[in-house]
């Protein structure tokens, strides 16, 4: 599929406003443990269903901003937070093509966050959404929005975004730690879901041979599994070429086999996605359940 993938330049987007009449959006939030994979899953995820004929938009909500580096050859789009503090300072109102920009189909854009060690990276993220609020965020022409977040991290900041998301994703491991990290997340978005139409998507397994682990817990509180990733080279490769999977060598050993997944799970993006009703285990039932082996 990667073949026929249109890479676009980097260049600012003007003209994202709809006219009447308006689309339904589908804005999906991911979340997980730090370091397991969401902006590489995201990445290749927006291209794929780019691909697909959809408009996608994808946010990166960490103030790291690292999220648009693999679809721009490793340099992230300038990020709001920065880009609106510059204009401000000028006298300078943002416009939409001042923080958008568009490859392989996807538009991308970046909150970004506070500086190291000063000021709050959650109030950041609010923040950013109040920005996006004035850009129109809610008028604007996707089918879908991929929001793409810090961790494990469920202060009110960080889940504040829920509120603005039809599903969430957890992306996790087969191990101990990333699944406690992700019943922490159920819980988080179970408390929103109460006020909010935010809803359980179901869970994406990354960088694991097995998933006997995932699927115990999946058992005991209801979540599914809707993708597999396994540790394969193939994907190491891709994120030092700075590149998405789709942009590999297909003859690349164990390419096409991601590339496949990503597209089975794209097409269950589009095709529907079933609300989840999941019940987290206590901190203790982990530790029964998933023992210390």
């Amino acid at each position: 599929h990667h073949n026929r993938l249109k890479t676009e330049a980097k260049e600012p987007i003007d003209g994202l406003h709809l006219n009447e009449p308006k689309k339904k959006c589908q804005i999906i939030a991911i979340y997980g443990k730090g370091g397991i994979g969401k902006s590489f899953t995201l990445a290749n995820l927006s291209c794929m269903m780019a691909e697909q004929g959809k408009r996608v938009l994808l946010i990166g909500c960490d103030p790291k901003s690292d999220t648009t580096s693999l679809l721009f050859e490793g340099k992230a789009c300038p990020t709001i937070i920065e880009t609106s503090t510059k204009k401000k300072l000028s006298g300078e109102e943002v416009a939409i093509g001042d923080v958008c920009f568009k490859r392989n189909g996807v538009f991308a854009m970046e909150l970004g966050g506070p500086e190291v060690g000063r000021g709050c990276g959650g109030r950041g993220i609010i923040h950013g959404f109040e920005l996006l609020e004035k850009l129109g965020f809610h008028d604007w022409d996707f089918d879908y929005v991929l929001l793409d977040f810090l961790g494990d991290v469920v202060c009110g900041g960080f889940a504040a975004p829920l509120q603005h998301a039809n599903y969430c994703l957890i992306v996790t491991a087969n191990d101990f730690d990333s699944i406690f990290a992700m019943n922490r997340i159920v819980a988080a978005i179970n408390a929103k879901a109460k006020n909010y139409k935010v809803r359980l998507g179901g869970v994406i397994a990354n960088r694991s041979a097995e998933l006997d682990q995932i699927e115990k817990f999946n058992q005991q509180t209801g979540l599914k599994t809707m993708a597999h990733f396994k540790n394969v080279d193939a994907i190491r490769r891709s994120r030092l070429k700075k590149c998405t999977i789709f942009e590999m060598d297909s003859s690349d050993e164990g390419v096409v086999e991601c590339q496949n997944e990503y597209l089975a799970l794209a097409q269950k993006m589009i095709d529907k996605v079933e609300p989840l009703e999941a019940e987290p285990l206590k901190d203790r039932e982990i530790f029964d359940l998933l023992g210390f082996d």
